[in-house]
């Protein structure tokens, strides 16, 4: 059976650092694989807000998460904080992926994350192209 593989890039641009709260578990006693995928969501508001931008306001545009992959490494439990990296690429003419690292204390990897994001005009209900300067912000952290 195959499985996913998300190739990680070398380099991210930001990281944040997010506690494992109780609700976070699931009859496992673990990190639950769904909550995963909420540790990314707020780690990708942070990395926007960290640009300028928010998911309803990036460079004029909004975005869309459009896809994903988890490939999950290690369990989490709770109180464990978890700091996850996040680093944008493959860029299109409407949209990009956004990469995620999760990991725990002892540099142990929890999880590997992609998210393809489009850029969408919701008052117009369409997708539209990336916007003049987000490519580069995205990647290097600077404005054009």
């Amino acid at each position: 059976m195959a499985r996913v593989k998300v190739a990680l890039p070398a380099q991210f641009l930001f990281s944040t650092t997010i506690p494992i709260r109780i609700t976070d578990l699931n009859y496992g006693g673990h990190l639950g694989n769904d909550r995963v995928l909420t540790l990314v969501h707020e780690a990708r508001v942070q990395f926007l807000a960290s640009m300028g931008y928010s998911e309803m306001d990036m460079g004029g545009v909004g975005l869309i998460m459009v896809d994903t992959a988890i490939e999950f490494k290690n369990e989490v439990f709770y109180g464990d904080g978890v700091r996850v990296s996040v680093a944008a690429g493959d860029f299109s003419s409407v949209g990009f992926d956004l990469y995620y690292q999760l990991v725990k204390e002892g540099e142990v990897l929890v999880a590997a994350v992609k998210t393809g994001m489009v850029c969408y005009q919701y008052g117009e209900k369409r997708v539209v192209r990336v916007p003049e300067g987000v490519r580069e912000r995205l990647l290097t952290g600077v404005s054009e």
